[in-house]
């Protein structure tokens, strides 16, 4: 098991990760992390077919100061691309009234490949087009937790 904490505040573009930077890092060499960045790398180091990891994200989020107040997401994303079911949305009812989101998921990496891993703000509002999304968001007390389960 791998843990990573980014406490204080930050603002994180659309599309963009969030960064973590304290940590009690994989002592196996399964996960690559860079100190203060938003990309894991995920190893299938193993002797089966594949390596299997869960994710599990928490945080605080909400739309700062000058922002519109729209839905706003946070979403696990495997090289580049966010995992759909793992979409985290807060709908909050003013410009910084924080909520809180977790998000979790399932990573099959095959036996000899890496992936990379990320937890980034996404767009809440594609189903509606008439909602433009705010274009950062304020992020505190991330947590995430990453567990090689096989």
């Amino acid at each position: 098991m791998a843990e990573y904490l980014a406490n204080a505040s930050q603002n994180v573009s659309l599309n963009n990760p969030i960064l973590f930077t304290a940590s009690i890092p994989c002592n196996k060499g399964y996960i690559y992390h860079e100190d203060e960045t938003g990309i894991f790398i995920l190893r299938g180091i193993t002797n089966n077919c594949f390596a299997r990891y869960q994710v599990t994200y928490n945080g605080n989020i909400a739309v700062p100061t000058g922002g519109a107040v729209t839905p706003i997401a946070v979403a696990i994303t495997v090289n580049g691309e966010p995992r759909p079911t793992s979409e985290a949305v807060f709908t909050p009812q003013a410009v910084d009234e924080l909520g809180n989101v977790t998000s979790t998921c399932i990573i099959t990496v095959p036996r000899g490949c890496c992936f990379s891993l990320s937890v980034r703000y996404v767009d809440a509002t594609v189903d509606n087009a008439a909602v433009t999304p705010t274009p950062t968001i304020e992020v505190q007390n991330s947590n995430l937790v990453i567990d090689r389960i096989a």
